[in-house]
């Protein structure tokens, strides 16, 4: 492991906050984005990952309202900013706020973009084009899912960052990866002990993702079968990528995944309502002292 990628993974630490709801032109305005953004790190997390398509617009103001929390794309897709822009806006912010801001880059999914084809191609021409443009690549990852992908994020990028996955996919990530990389997949948590309104919390979110081929492939590629990804999704499969329960359970899911290889987990919590539900900043409450 090189000293860059060291400090990237200490930077970030063990656990980050992954939502949906802090993007520029989501549901929330400026004033409960950059609190949410505070709580955070006053919580303890090491990174905030931005879900959706982001980019270094939606971070710049969540890094000025903190002093040491890492703010990551997660993700920016390739299909919708110019490889030159990126890195320019990448270098500005660097210059402003050295160290703070992570580069989560996707290939998206074929129903989202207009001329989807390639998307392995697609991304590794997208990497050629940000060394090009001068954009260390110790500073960028890559939202990978399969193997041929997840060997581009060893090469090309400082490392991972998968989502929707299970501690089963960080194992063949990491044995794939190897030891140096950073590894930070994302993992769902609804906090909640009861298992139907869990379950039933949780199949609402993922119905829309149950619609996309990446993810339906992986979890073919993982031993799930075409049962577990009809009809919204098998209980199987449901809790498989969401952890649900008491505390010490959720805990214990959540370590699941270091166990496997990961370096850093980063937390969705679920709740109804989608983004236009409140930021969960109770539920990250949560996490930070269960995890503390």
């Amino acid at each position: 492991m090189n000293d860059t990628t060291a400090a990237l993974k200490e930077s970030v630490g063990r656990y980050g906050v992954w939502a949906g709801g802090l993007r520029v032109d989501g549901p929330h305005d400026h004033g409960a984005r950059t609190e949410a953004a505070a709580e955070a790190e006053r919580l303890g997390f090491g990174a905030l990952w931005l879900g959706g398509n982001t980019s270094a617009a939606d971070a710049t103001p969540l890094i000025e309202a903190t002093s040491r929390l890492v703010v990551a794309t997660s993700i920016q897709s390739v299909w919708e900013h110019e490889a030159s822009a990126t890195a320019a806006d990448f270098a500005e912010l660097e210059v402003a706020h050295p160290g703070r801001f992570v580069l989560g880059l996707g290939v998206s999914h074929g129903p989202a973009v207009k001329g989807y084809s390639r998307p392995y191609s697609k991304m590794a021409g997208y990497v050629d084009e940000l060394d090009r443009a001068g954009m260390p690549a110790h500073r960028r990852l890559l939202a990978a899912l399969g193997p041929k992908m997840l060997e581009l994020s060893r090469d090309r990028a400082a490392g991972a960052i998968p989502y929707l996955v299970t501690p089963e996919h960080t194992a063949k990530a990491r044995e794939i990866l190897g030891a140096g990389p950073l590894l930070a997949p994302e993992f769902k948590v609804v906090l909640d002990d009861d298992p139907s309104s869990a379950r039933a919390t949780a199949r609402a979110y993922l119905a829309l993702y149950l619609q996309l081929p990446n993810y339906t492939q992986n979890f073919l590629r993982l031993g799930f079968t075409d049962a577990d990804v009809a009809d919204g999704g098998s209980d199987r499969l449901i809790d498989a990528v969401f952890a649900w329960g008491d505390e010490g359970t959720i805990r214990r899911r959540i370590d699941e995944f270091h166990a496997a290889g990961a370096d850093h987990v980063a937390l969705q919590v679920v709740q109804d309502g989608g983004l236009d539900a409140p930021l969960p900043r109770d539920g990250w409450r949560r996490l930070a002292s269960l995890l503390a």
